[in-house]
């Protein structure tokens, strides 16, 4: 599959825009200029969806020392107390009537000594869902990461067309300029003249666009980076920039690190531990419960005598015990949970099959992209420097007047067909480059 022209790996670049990430704020009102490697390193410190992700990531801390606390018994405290009004009409000495209090106050703790291991089959699991969690952020970094590179590069190939279609618009002009000196002294015809200056204003027009081009190239990197409007931004151009390699790594060899290294297929591979552990702690719904409990408690009556603290010294009751549950009949509740659970796994595990098969037909991709790239490459490279010989000869008959306009105007056309065909060839070995070795593992850099 060859590379995607640049015109729509933009148009992708700003639909990618549309979602959401974080500005920040201490930019504003500045003037920057970064390399590649400043726009990677400020897209995972601010992109919203990898903060996102380390949020999850925090939840899933917090289910973990959720679950390991679930080990520790529980203490609970309770405080009953009452007043009443009472109105004793038969009292022999006359009626009397008065308030009464009492009181009852306790601690009870409980602590599940066996439970089928659910508890640490639990604190297991959730310990792999924090390292999924880390893995989910990674593969995000790595998506923001080719995103940026497809970003940077194509700024890189506007910058590049803007130094060739400013060099043709200054030629332009020149021989505009001697073609009006033969015109005056009559060495010409007008239509001579007239078709280098509508050349030129061509030029002018294509160096325009381009320069428009590079503006919104530009506003595309900065919505992925989510840098504030007033920001001015710009990038820097590598003084050199690597566009052939000698070794291309073996698809196989690329494959295995990618299977073997990329977070998603971890990722995938943990999911599937987790489903199984749901088995587990689902299949603990079989097997016996025990529980030690104890509490210790008292109370008052103000009517009973025997003063308050008395009172509370003999009504001091304190037990401890334990608990059995025993599953006998569950309406088929645990086996169904299991057996929703050993789906999970299945699921999970195609899931696994999925991620595999779909990193290997990218990284396949990413090589047959390399191989398209680098033929494309060195044809347009020989194209081009024929061309640019041939312009320059013609270039050479136009100045001293014994070449033909329409002729010249052709030779023309051809070396910026050839020109632009290089340049985007260029490019795009590059970018093929650099993702075939971001699937082996190798950093992006230029």
């Amino acid at each position: 599959m060859l590379l995607k022209p640049r015109f729509v790996i933009i148009l992708l670049l700003f639909s990618v825009c549309t979602k959401l990430y974080a500005q920040d704020s201490t930019l504003v009102g500045k003037t920057i200029k970064w390399d590649l490697t400043q726009c990677i390193e400020y897209a995972k410190k601010n992109n919203i969806q990898i903060n996102s992700l380390r949020l999850s990531k925090q939840l899933s801390q917090q289910e973990l020392e959720l679950a390991k606390a679930a080990k520790l018994p529980d203490l609970a405290g309770s405080a009953t107390q009452n007043f009443a009004h009472y109105n004793n009409g038969n009292n022999t000495n006359g009626s009397s009537s008065g308030f009464s209090a009492s009181g009852n106050y306790g601690l009870s703790s409980s602590v599940t000594l066996y439970n089928g291991n659910y508890l640490n089959n639990n604190i297991s699991q959730k310990n792999l869902g924090i390292q999924a969690a880390n893995l989910n952020i990674l593969q995000q970094e790595n998506d923001i990461t080719l995103q940026i590179t497809q970003a940077y590069l194509a700024i890189l190939l506007d910058k590049e067309n803007i130094i060739y279609d400013t060099d043709l618009v200054n030629t332009s002009a020149a021989q505009v300029k001697l073609e009006q000196q033969r015109y005056t002294v009559g060495s010409v015809a007008r239509k001579d003249l007239i078709q280098l200056q509508a050349q030129q204003a061509s030029d002018q027009y294509t160096l325009v666009n381009v320069r428009n081009q590079e503006r919104g190239d530009l506003l595309t990197l900065k919505q992925l980076l989510i840098l504030p409007s007033d920001l001015t931004f710009d990038i820097v151009r590598p003084d050199t920039i690597v566009t052939s390699q000698q070794n291309v790594s073996p698809l196989r060899d690329a494959q295995n690190l990618a299977l073997n290294n990329r977070p998603e297929v971890k990722s995938s591979q943990l999911g599937v531990q987790i489903a199984q552990y749901d088995v587990v702690k689902a299949a603990a719904g079989y097997k016996p419960s025990l529980t030690a409990g104890g509490s210790i408690g008292s109370g008052y009556n103000t009517g009973a005598g025997n003063g308050y603290f008395g009172q509370f010294n003999n009504n001091l009751n304190e037990q401890i015990g334990l608990t059995l549950s025993v599953p006998i009949f569950t309406r088929r509740v645990v086996k169904t949970q299991v057996e929703e659970a050993k789906i999970n796994v299945e699921q999970s595990k195609l899931d696994l099959q999925n991620t595999k098969v779909v990193l290997s037909a990218s990284v396949e991709r990413a090589f047959i992209n390399v191989q398209n790239a680098q033929s494309q490459y060195d044809a347009a490279a020989e194209q081009y420097k024929f061309n640019q010989e041939s312009y320059r000869i013609a270039n050479e008959q136009l100045k001293v007047g014994v070449a033909n306009t329409v002729d010249f105007l052709l030779q023309k056309n051809l070396f910026v067909q050839a020109q632009q065909a290089f340049v985007q060839a260029k490019y795009n070995v590059i970018l093929s480059l650099r993702i075939y070795d971001f699937y082996r593992g190798v950093p992006i850099k230029l």
